[in-house]
């Protein structure tokens, strides 16, 4: 494997990686930041015991997320420095807002909110949880931004002397039409994540309880857990489904070629048949193997334009337009291939959507099985909750691969409707100076590190998930002037 091979599988495997983490961050810290608003409000105490459960399991995930998250910055100036050298004036502005203001709100009123549970007046100490989770809004905002402009470049121009790409308009990458309809996606399957997770915890908690006494004091509070998570799922599924359309809309007009390698749609048609099981030779070496087997008329067509009777370009007349418009060869001759790999691309865009049908089974079972003031008590349920837990996780996952290599060969894709063709193909991003070998052991070093550290995680969510809500009390407010008063200490 060369050096840009073993470049792309390990900024591939760190990227996915960290991302399994980002969306329960993002997700479950505005649902505790509601579970401990509803306790300041009611002062009923299991929103208390629910804020502090679900709290340690997101101060877990956090952090590791935080951990792996910084290994993918370092990534751009070792693995990547062309491409850094590229788009650093632009692509650097989102990152750094998003250290500068988003991580440090977020970290600054986490600490506030970890050891402040004692110090600060209850609706204090509510601000900080809220302003932690508006900071991981901002963050992923950012993100989404630098991440959007790769996929649609805007806001920049080309210098010919320097070979660069300059930002002219922070105004235009920062509102930039991928951005707005990539944020309201990411958050809401963040949200799905997240209700899956507080509803799959608390279902396995109600039938745990019901078995040892149908009458035990838990039951009602993990049955209000599990109803918002329901509630959560429902309504983050359908912001799925909406945004997602949305997004797929925009995705055909600026990026044509990767939504027919979704589709593995090799030739033209009119309408254009949504496949449910395509077979054939996926890889690429013979794209006129591909047959669709089972197929709903006309949806990719509605998917594309809104309209069911719609033309849809097929991955052979893409191709043609493609090397007309960007190159038919590479410097030294090569015939280049603008078509994604489709296998990635076609499979990954259905797991995307398929697993995310195990939330929706939990969230209408869990709602129709505690209606009336009812309880689950059903061990299949159980299996259920457990089942569905990694489910969105993987989902999201496989979003994102879907994303990234669905824009491959481009690193940076060329926006069709701008007056600058600013684009930069991946063969030509990487650091011509790291040799495979040096590659190739920071992968093999970061996927040991990483294998540990998930272990760690998985334990740590497990053990803590499986001990259950804590048995606690409201804080007492502790003095300044309280000779008494204990020092400042983790609340978790």
């Amino acid at each position: 494997m060369e050096a840009l091979e073993l470049a792309r599988w390990q900024f591939g495997i760190t990227t996915v990686y960290h991302f399994v983490l980002v969306p329960l961050t993002i997700g479950l810290s505005l649902l505790v930041a509601i579970m401990q608003t509803a306790w300041v409000r009611t002062g009923n105490e299991k929103w208390l015991r629910l804020t502090k459960f679900y709290g340690k399991l997101l101060l877990i995930n956090f952090a590791l997320g935080v951990a792996t998250g910084i290994v993918q910055e370092f990534q751009f100036g070792m693995n990547w420095s062309e491409y850094s050298r590229f788009v650093g004036d632009v692509f650097g502005a989102p990152l750094a807002m998003e250290a500068l203001l988003a991580f440090f709100l977020e970290s600054t009123f986490l600490g506030l909110w970890i050891f402040g549970w004692d110090r600060l007046p209850k609706r204090l100490h509510l601000m900080t949880v809220w302003a932690f989770s508006i900071g991981s809004l901002l963050s992923a905002y950012f993100i989404i931004a630098a991440n959007s402009w790769m996929q649609h470049p805007v806001g920049a121009e080309y210098n010919p002397e320097t070979g660069r790409a300059e930002m002219n308009d922070i105004g235009a990458v920062l509102t930039n039409s991928t951005t707005l309809v990539a944020f309201p996606h990411v958050i809401a399957t963040a949200f799905l994540v997240a209700g899956t997770f507080v509803a799959g915890i608390a279902v396995y908690w109600m039938v745990r309880r019901s078995r040892q006494d149908r009458d035990h004091h838990d039951l009602p509070m993990y049955r209000t857990a599990a109803r918002f998570g329901a509630v959560t799922m429902i309504i983050a599924g359908v912001a799925v489904i909406v945004t997602g359309d949305i997004q797929a809309k925009l995705m055909f007009e600026q990026q044509p070629i990767k939504m027919a390698a979704a589709e593995a749609l090799i030739e033209t048609e009119q309408p254009a048949a949504f496949s449910l099981l395509t077979i054939g030779n996926l890889a690429g070496d013979d794209p006129s193997s591909v047959r669709h087997i089972i197929t709903v008329p006309g949806l990719t067509s509605y998917l594309a334009t809104g309209d069911w009777n719609a033309e849809v370009p097929g991955l052979n007349d893409l191709q043609e337009l493609y090397a007309e418009r960007y190159g038919a060869t590479t410097p030294d001759g090569q015939e280049i291939n603008y078509r994604p790999n489709l296998a990635v691309t076609y499979w990954s865009f259905r797991l995307m959507i398929g697993l995310a049908a195990f939330s929706a089974a939990l969230a209408l079972a869990v709602l129709w099985f505690t209606r009336k003031k009812g309880v689950v008590t059903q061990g299949w349920m159980r299996t259920l909750a457990l089942v569905s837990l990694p489910m969105p996780f993987l989902a999201a996952s496989f979003g994102w691969i879907f994303t990234e290599m669905g824009r491959q060969p481009f690193v940076v894709a060329p926006n069709p409707t701008g007056s600058d063709q600013i684009m930069l193909m991946t063969m030509f991003g990487y650091s011509t100076s790291v040799s495979a070998g040096e590659v190739l052991t920071s992968m093999i070093s970061f996927t040991i590190v990483y294998a540990i550290l998930g272990v760690f995680w998985f334990r740590l969510m497990q053990r803590y998930a499986v001990e259950g809500a804590p048995e606690v009390a409201e804080p007492v407010l502790q003095s300044d002037d309280d000779d008494t008063a204990k020092p400042l200490s983790f609340a978790y």
